[in-house]
């Protein structure tokens, strides 16, 4: 399936419109991972566990966006946009949370 951030796909004709999606993944972060990202941020460099724990709920959420795109009979997925929030759940940690939504379309 071609997602695509912009309005249309250059080159294709867009045939119908099958509506709004949208997929949303959150993951949870434990204490270690939240303990090693704040030390880093007081050194410097970059957190590679947030890192990967923000790349695995991206592909979740696009995937779960892609899905429901195809039960809708689309090909395609244009006007992708990605929203990042981080949500805390008080002294126990945070929440990574990543929606994606988009118009589900039929191209040609």
């Amino acid at each position: 399936m071609i997602t695509s951030t912009t309005h249309t796909i250059e080159g294709r004709e867009i045939a119908e419109y099958r509506g709004i999606v949208t997929g949303e993944a959150i993951l949870g972060t434990n204490i270690f991972r939240d303990l090693f990202a704040g030390i880093r941020d007081i050194v410097g460099g970059r957190s590679g566990a947030y890192e990967k724990a923000l790349r695995e709920a991206r592909e979740i959420a696009l995937q779960e966006m892609q899905d429901e795109a195809a039960k809708l009979g689309a090909n395609a997925v244009i006007g992708v946009d990605l929203d990042y929030e981080n949500i805390s759940t008080g002294s126990s940690g945070s929440m990574l949370m990543v929606s994606a939504s988009g118009t589900a379309v039929v191209i040609r």
